[in-house]
């Protein structure tokens, strides 16, 4: 598909994706800056796309992950000013809460790299397995494996055991 045949099939969509963006999103605002980031992943997106039939349903989807993804990012945000104290006032966290968290974080600092952004890239940004298997090009079992390794060392860091890295011993 050329370029001027991909920008009509794109603009003949657009009433309905604007339509679902703003049941979705209960904003005319939120909604355009929606549908426009969801057109932008598209043709972003649209060289490594194999099947150019399904592009109603393909933007649609887009749009979906968008909306969720946004979702999720102005949580994590809220939850964070929250514990920052910046939130609700009935809402702040107590002293054994904040050594917690504390904890938590000098914890994560100390753990390698590669598990680091595990845990971050799972927990903190919510992305699947399948995402992250995608992002390192490992199979999906060896990322759960990556994961729950990082998740022991994190509880043990956590604990306040010292953990050293497993060394294999080579013949």
């Amino acid at each position: 598909m050329s370029a001027s045949e991909l920008d009509a099939a794109l603009r003949e969509q657009l009433p309905s994706l604007r339509r679902f963006a703003r049941w979705l999103a209960r904003d005319p605002h939120a909604a355009d800056d929606l549908v426009q980031s969801a057109l932008e992943r598209a043709i972003v997106g649209w060289s490594g796309r194999r099947d150019e039939q399904a592009l109603r349903p393909w933007l649609f989807a887009i749009v979906y992950r968008q909306f969720l993804d946004g979702q999720r990012r102005s949580q994590r945000y809220a939850g964070l000013l929250s514990r920052l104290g910046i939130g609700a006032p009935d809402s702040q966290p107590s002293a054994e809460r904040e050594l917690l968290a504390r904890s938590t974080l000098e914890a994560m600092r100390q753990l390698p790299v590669e598990q680091r952004s595990l845990l971050l890239w799972i927990s903190v940004e919510g992305l699947s397995y399948q995402e992250v298997a995608d992002i390192l090009e490992v199979p999906i079992g060896t990322v759960m494996s990556r994961l729950s390794r990082a998740r022991q060392a994190l509880r043990r860091l956590s604990d306040g055991e010292i953990v050293a890295p497993a060394l294999r011993l080579l013949k």
